[in-house]
């Protein structure tokens, strides 16, 4: 691609398998009026979030909201291969929903996303409005819809129950999936120099809509339906009341013990280094060199806006910047694992203190 524009064309019909598809926007990719308009939007939803779930969640299911923020930010380390080469990730709000509802995944969705921004440069940090909005908005509330319109008043041991939620974790997930595709594919439409150079993604909707879809479509969607499935079936075998809490949020309950829950967080912790065997810079995600590399140029408003945040504890999870061998990454990956759930826990710990004072 020429600098003088020429050649812009070029710039949409860059090739789907250099690297992964993840749904975490970075800055830069997104106009400062697309990451205002998103931001907004979320915090409006975070707002109403925040007030709905002080009003409907116990201080007793606190623990639980954690949990589901430690399983969501666990989850999303792990990097899916995909047939065409790219990779992508389950998020596990889903789950949540179907536990607590929407409003309270949407909490626990935004606990994980803002701390992978903040520590770990996952997702950008003026982008995190966008991240929250497809993850934590629209994720949490289309996957609960979809599981209480196919679930309805079913038996919570009925198999339409895990049914319901292996659809919906699919359906929230490729959603979610499809509304930052399209707010990747409106960049170069909406923001471009006259001569038609784009300032922020280049990769137009028929490129960034098919990249996004095909990766969720296929492989991503289809396990976070599983996972969701899976934990709802040891439920009904196991805990059946913990599938009704939201029916008897007023009505006195049993004292869950979530033992087994943190220990199987932690498991998925101590194997998060297994998302490092899908290798590959993230589609939609690389850095200066890399786009530079691919497009000839760098668009004007990415290299204004694509490194604003310099503060990352570990960045890219204590990878970046170092030369290391697939131990040594696997090493600090684990370490990033431990440091996001300590995070994450104090976190509910600062939760609970006000849930309890307020009840």
């Amino acid at each position: 691609m020429k600098e003088n524009g020429s050649n812009v064309g070029t710039v949409l019909l860059l090739p789907m398998n250099e690297g992964g598809v993840f749904m975490h926007i970075p800055d830069g990719y997104l106009s400062p009026q697309t990451d205002a308009v998103l931001g907004i939007a979320s915090a409006i939803a975070a707002a109403g979030a925040a007030y709905q779930t002080a009003h409907t969640v116990k201080a007793k299911y606190v623990p639980l909201l954690s949990i589901g923020a430690a399983f969501s930010f666990t989850i999303m380390m792990f990097n899916i291969p995909i047939p065409d080469g790219t990779t992508a990730h389950a998020v596990g709000g889903t789950l949540l929903s179907i536990l607590l509802g929407p409003w309270a995944a949407m909490v626990g969705v935004s606990i994980a996303l803002t701390l992978q921004a903040l520590f770990f440069g996952d997702g950008g940090i003026l982008a995190l409005g966008a991240n929250i909005f497809n993850m934590a908005v629209v994720l949490p509330f289309v996957s609960y819809g979809v599981y209480r319109l196919i679930a309805g008043r079913s038996n919570v041991q009925s198999k339409r129950q895990w049914i319901a939620a292996a659809i919906a974790g699919y359906i929230g997930l490729n959603v979610a999936a499809l509304c930052t595709g399209i707010e990747f594919g409106l960049q170069p439409l909406l923001f471009h120099t006259p001569d038609g150079i784009p300032l922020y993604s280049p990769y137009g909707l028929y490129i960034a809509v098919p990249a996004m879809l095909f990766s969720h479509l296929t492989i991503a969607g289809p396990i976070e339906g599983l996972i969701t499935a899976l934990v709802v079936i040891y439920l009904q075998r196991t805990n059946p009341a913990m599938l009704q809490l939201r029916q008897t949020s007023d009505q006195p309950t049993k004292t869950f013990r979530y033992g087994k829950f943190v220990l199987g967080i932690v498991i998925l912790a101590v194997l998060s280094p297994l998302g490092l065997l899908a290798s590959g810079t993230a589609w939609g995600e690389w850095g200066q060199e890399e786009l530079h590399a691919q497009l000839g140029f760098l668009p004007s408003g990415f290299q204004k806006f694509g490194d604003v945040w310099k503060h990352s504890l570990l960045p890219d999870y204590g990878r970046a910047g170092f030369d290391q061998s697939f131990w040594q990454q696997a090493l600090v990956y684990l370490v990033s694992a431990f440091v996001g759930l300590l995070v994450i826990g104090l976190i509910a710990f600062i939760i609970q203190r006000h849930v309890r004072k307020s009840e």
